[in-house]
């Protein structure tokens, strides 16, 4: 049975703080999907999951690229914005299977567009805004 999980997060270094404790329990195969508003902070998310993998390279949303591939760390980072995806077919042209199911971890921004593909194990997290400046709101399922 999966675990579902409230966190409230309040600023970005106890964001930063989750996504390395995250990225710690993270193996080959994993996939993390995320799903929230615009400016929720899917992306900060990721960069501190990036961090927390040891990647030391500068992590930008890939919305024109769909996926962008990071090495360096503990494990390979894969990360997709798949906002722009017009249907699952994209995906499957991108080859997405290897990455979910390959030797690093996979982050999804807008994973919900997908939904049908994300694999029944992957890590969800909804992000949602708190009432306070900066507040973010993570439900996660494990």
């Amino acid at each position: 049975m999966r675990n579902e999980e409230i966190i409230k997060i309040s600023n970005e270094k106890e964001t930063a703080d989750f996504g390395r404790s995250l990225a710690d329990k993270l193996v080959p195969g994993s996939v993390v999907a995320l799903t929230g508003d615009l400016g929720a902070g899917k992306t900060t998310l990721t960069k501190a999951i990036a961090a927390g993998l040891g990647i030391e390279a500068v992590i930008t949303s890939p919305t024109f690229t769909i996926v962008k591939e990071y090495y360096g760390g503990r494990l390979p980072l894969y990360h997709f914005d798949v906002y722009r995806i017009g249907d699952e077919e994209e995906m499957f042209e991108l080859g997405y299977e290897e990455y979910f199911y390959g030797e690093g971890v996979s982050v999804v921004e807008w994973a919900d567009i997908i939904e049908d593909l994300i694999p029944e194990d992957a890590i969800r997290i909804r992000i949602e805004y708190g009432q306070n400046e900066g507040e973010r709101i993570y439900t996660c399922t494990f």
